[in-house]
């Protein structure tokens, strides 16, 4: 089996160090970036990654601005994306077309089990 491919895009270094070593301790490989412009232009490469995860308050471009983005190429339309966030944008996350929201910092907690859910049901709707 592949493994898990995850770019990650937080530019607050101690939470970066803290979800990157925790998603790596899985085996899932994590690239990560600092600010929303670089974040886009791995979006919109052709990079494979299985999983997105971003912090919204992001310099450059907001993570809910990069979900509609991707959301926008066909070749990220259905990949899935998890917003790891202390802002209150809930709502316009999931409008914009991210799967799940996570609130700092008590979503970290449930972060591991969250991506793991996430994506077995992609894997289910595929076959």
């Amino acid at each position: 089996m592949q493994p898990i491919n995850i770019l990650y895009a937080e530019d607050f270094q101690p939470v970066k160090l803290i979800v990157k070593e925790t998603l790596e301790l899985e085996g899932w490989r994590v690239e990560d970036c600092d600010d929303g412009l670089t974040a886009l232009g791995h979006i919109e490469s052709r990079a494979p990654y299985d999983l997105i995860l971003l912090d919204d308050d992001l310099p450059g471009l907001t993570g809910i601005e990069l979900v509609a983005r991707a959301r926008s190429l066909e070749h990220r339309r259905h990949t899935p994306v998890v917003m790891l966030s202390a802002t209150e944008r809930r709502r316009d996350a999931r409008t914009a077309g991210v799967n799940i929201f996570l609130k700092k910092p008590e979503g970290m907690t449930s972060l591991v089990e969250t991506i793991k859910q996430l994506l077995r049901e992609m894997v289910e709707k595929q076959n």
